[in-house]
Parts: structure tokens; C-alpha cells; sequence
């Protein structure tokens, strides 16, 4: 090898950047469990004392917690008072649940890809897929978290008045189903919205089914709700006005296959809504933090779960509008157009 020095140092510098990023991973979730980050938002400066006696944790850990937090720019330190504080814009991105920032859900996600990873690795040697139900349950919990902020953000104000004509059947009164559901963020999400209507969410796993039950009791949507255990290629029932898929449908082993029965379940004049990864149609186009992320992500989950499956086509979470058109297309659908974006999602229409 002929080592060139300075582009080693300046690789070398952002693997110890990276290291501690991934290091700071795991002090993100020990944070937001401890309600860390909760305490310091909107409170000012603040010791390591101080911070400890308000969360009823030892001084000693919160003081190195903190200065952890100090190198990576997560809270600011003043050494003149050796005090601390979470500026606002942090305490939005990590202490707000209900914001459209809100991230400890991600560093959850991050935190089970770990604990999969010598599963995920000897599904390399394999060829073998992993299915969703297989990870760590902290997958599932991080998913909904993760993403339910951007849904709560886009869904109602922006993705669905993007669709042609489905938001005044859902506010006269439609029939709803959410494939690939998980939890039910999205279920409950449009249930809240759309009183009249009636809405039903299919997941293949069972615990994450349970889970969406219990959800939509606690927002009270239950009189307009239902969720049962079934796969995309056979959920139940027909004369859908409205069926969605939120960011699975390249996680399932035959999304063609998916496609051709979501159209033989919709009535006359339905819509398909699939809200994907955003995503160009080159790699070299991906290359980029946010499609780092997607790609990653890809990797430890989205393409171990479709080969899991039968057909096991592995769209991966960086498939493309052209790859999705094809896939839509095959399934018998003909009119297929991105009705809406966001930095971090691409909003499809598909109807027969």
C-alpha cells in the first residue's frame, strides 16, 4: 500500500467523530429514560448536582453524563460557572415527544440494531433472511417512536389533502385499511382525524398488533378502529375507499405480489396511499446522510426482512420512484404518481 497521510489523518478523524457518535447512541437512550434531557429542557443552567437531585439519580454518573453530552454539542457548558444547559433547539429534537424532531425513538432503533448484529452477520454467510419479528424488541418500541412525530407532522395537513379526492370521502365517511401498521401510530393518527370514518390495521405481527389494541383505547378511538394479525398479500376484507402502506412496502418479501391484492380489495374509485423512504432512483444520488441512514437501516433490517419472505425481492429502503413504479405497476395499477415529499419521505398515489 501506498498510504497518502494527510488522507489517512482526515479519515482517521472522522472515524473518531463517528466513534463518538456511536458511543453517544446509547447515552441518548440512558437520557431520555432517565429524564435527563426532560429536566434540563426550559430550566436554564444547571450543575450536575442540581440535574441528579431533580431526577433522583447519583450526582457522580450525571457529571460524566454531562460532559459527554458537553464534547458532542448536545447541551453547552459554561466553564466560568460549571454549569450546563439544553438550548431549546435540543431540548425540541430530544426532550419534546410530541415534536416533529422528537429523536430518542431513532437512537431505540440504533440500539437494536446492535443487538442483532450477529444474527444480521450470519445472515451474511447464509443468504438467510431475518424477519421483523425476529429483532430486538427495542426495534419495534424505537419504529413507532421514530416515526410517529413525522406522521402527527404530515400525515393529516399535507400527505392526504395530496391525494385526489380522499380527503372529503374520509370526512364524509370512508373505509380505511392500514397495511403493515405496526403499533398503530398512523391507524390512530387518521382515526383522530376522521371521525366518520372507519379504519382498520393489519400487521403480521402479533405482539405489535397487541400493542396498536392497547394505543387505540388510550386515544379513544376505539368505536372507529380495529386491528388484526394478517400479511399484505392476504389481509381481509373489500370495497376499501382508502388502503396505505407507511414505509413497509419495501420491507416485504413480494411487494408485486402485495400490490395486485391491495387492488382487488378497493372499491370503485379507491386509492393506494404509500408513503416510502425518500429516495433518488441512482445510488450515487443516495449518497448522502440522510440515504447513510436509510442505507444502514437497510442493511440490519428492511432487506433481511423481505428475504425472509417469499420471493424475497429485497427492494432495500432506497428503492426509488422508478423501482416503485414498476412494482405498483405489475400489481395491475395504472395510474401511479409522488403526490408529496418531505426531506425524509416519498408520498405515492396509485389507483387501477
Amino acid at each position: 500500500m501506498e498510504i497518502d497521510q494527510a488522507k489517512l489523518e482526515k479519515f482517521m478523524g472522522q472515524a473518531v467523530g463517528e466513534m463518538g457518535a456511536a458511543m453517544n447512541a446509547a447515552l441518548v437512550i440512558v437520557g431520555e429514560r432517565l429524564g435527563l434531557y426532560k429536566a434540563m429542557a426550559g430550566a436554564g443552567p444547571m450543575t450536575s448536582a442540581e440535574l441528579a437531585r431533580k431526577t433522583r439519580t447519583t450526582e457522580r454518573y450525571v457529571r460524566e453524563w454531562l460532559a459527554a453530552q458537553a464534547a458532542g454539542g448536545y447541551v453547552a457548558y459554561d466553564a466560568a460557572t460549571g454549569r450546563y444547559t439544553l438550548p431549546d433547539e435540543q431540548a425540541f429534537a430530544l426532550a419534546v415527544e410530541d415534536s416533529p424532531a422528537y429523536l430518542p425513538g431513532a437512537f431505540q432503533i440504533i440500539s437494536a440494531m446492535f443487538k442483532d448484529q450477529a444474527r444480521i452477520a450470519e445472515a451474511f454467510r447464509t443468504g438467510a433472511g431475518v424477519g421483523w419479528h425476529e429483532h430486538d424488541p427495542d426495534l419495534y418500541e424505537g419504529t413507532e417512536r421514530f416515526f410517529r412525530p413525522n406522521y402527527a407532522a404530515n400525515l393529516i395537513s399535507s400527505w392526504i389533502p395530496a391525494l385526489d379526492g380522499v380527503e372529503a370521502k374520509l370526512r364524509a365517511g370512508a373505509k380505511v385499511a392500514d397495511v403493515g401498521c405496526g403499533h398503530g401510530a398512523s391507524t390512530v393518527l387518521m382515526a383522530q382525524a376522521y371521525p366518520k370514518s372507519q379504519f382498520v390495521g393489519f400487521d403480521y405481527h402479533a405482539p405489535s398488533i397487541e400493542h396498536a389494541w392497547k394505543s387505540a383505547s388510550q386515544a379513544g378511538v376505539q368505536d372507529r378502529v380495529g386491528f388484526q394479525v394478517a400479511w399484505a398479500k392476504g389481509f381481509p376484507g373489500k370495497g376499501y375507499d382508502l388502503v396505505a402502506f407507511f414505509d413497509c412496502l419495501h420491507d416485504m418479501g413480494d411487494p408485486a405480489g402485495a400490490a395486485a391484492h391491495v387492488r382487488e380489495t378497493l372499491a370503485p374509485g379507491g386509492t393506494w396511499m404509500i408513503v416510502e423512504p425518500y429516495a433518488n432512483d441512482s445510488l450515487e444520488e443516495n449518497l448522502n446522510p440522510v440515504g447513510r441512514v436509510f442505507y444502514c437501516a437497510s442493511t440490519m433490517i428492511c432487506t433481511p426482512a423481505s428475504r425472509a419472505q417469499e420471493v424475497g425481492l429485497a427492494l432495500g429502503a432506497q428503492a426509488g420512484e422508478a423501482r416503485l413504479r414498476d412494482v405498483v405497476t405489475s400489481g395491475g395499477f395504472t395510474h401511479f404518481r409522488r403526490a408529496a415529499q418531505t426531506p425524509f419521505n416519498l408520498v405515492f398515489e396509485a389507483r387501477p
